[in-house]
């Protein structure tokens, strides 16, 4: 498995120095937080900024694994803005040579499932096209993954997909040997974090924390599975936390220590 940090976990950086912290810790890929209100990429960006973005990348060796994006497919309204808002997304994720983009689902209704999945049907073409698959990520309406699957199975294509965040799958009370099975089908990567409580989010350093990711990647490498591994650090969302760039290195080894206990 290949390891990579979400620039969640340090909000508003420039790229050149996200690209320096991967290269410095050892970090294959980055997941790229696309808010235009604080992030230095986002779908507002030009064609040459967007070049200038994947030739930084590209030329380190690291990978852009995903632009997280915040579309809800869920959401209540039209279908059109959320495709098109959509499309916007996998266009960025194209450019910039992003294999995911990560989005919500965002629910609040009986009809959650079938319109999550029309919509995600609606742009599934056009994400193929882009070598793009749209990953909905167990998260809020539907945070396990007995739920989310009942979203993905009906779109029915491999253009779309599932991203496993451990903490929402723990805090539905999905072990990991259940979260698995359900996701495997979609399953585009894994994001690891770590907390003290499901009632103290605050992040902690890997390992420190209550999260099952012992139990997460045992069930992965007992599968075969030879995907990412991302660590959704959220800094953002907490600015009492420690920073991240201190706690990468400790990071790598503790996830290096779980695949190589249970390779």
């Amino acid at each position: 498995m290949r390891l990579a940090f979400s620039t969640l976990g340090v909000p508003g950086l420039p790229v050149e120095q996200v690209v320096r912290l991967a290269l410095e810790h050892g970090y294959h890929g980055v997941e790229l937080r696309a808010d235009p209100d604080e992030e230095p990429v986002h779908p507002g960006l030009s064609g040459d900024a967007r070049a200038r973005v994947r030739e930084m990348f590209e030329a380190a060796g690291v990978q852009v694994l995903c632009v997280a994006a915040y579309t809800r497919v869920a959401a209540a309204g039209a279908d059109d803005a959320v495709v098109e808002d959509l499309r916007r997304q996998v266009g960025l994720a194209g450019d910039l040579g992003a294999p995911f983009v990560r989005v919500f689902p965002g629910g609040g209704g009986p009809e959650d499932d079938v319109v999550a999945a029309r919509r995600l049907a609606a742009v599934a073409p056009y994400a193929a096209e882009r070598g793009v698959r749209v990953l909905v990520e167990t998260h809020d309406s539907h945070r396990t993954a007995a739920a989310l699957a009942r979203v993905l199975g009906p779109v029915g294509h491999r253009a779309v997909g599932a991203l496993w965040d451990v903490l929402h799958t723990w805090l539905g009370g999905e072990e990991p040997a259940a979260s698995y099975p359900a996701l495997a089908p979609y399953l585009g990567y894994v994001q690891v974090k770590d907390v003290a409580s499901a009632e103290e989010l605050t992040p902690l350093p890997l390992g420190s924390g209550v999260l099952p990711l012992e139990g997460c990647v045992e069930v992965l490498s007992r599968e075969g599975w030879d995907g990412w591994l991302c660590w959704e650090y959220e800094k953002r969302w907490y600015p009492q936390a420690a920073g991240l760039p201190e706690l990468l290195d400790a990071g790598r080894e503790h996830l290096m220590r779980l695949l190589g206990e249970f390779a």
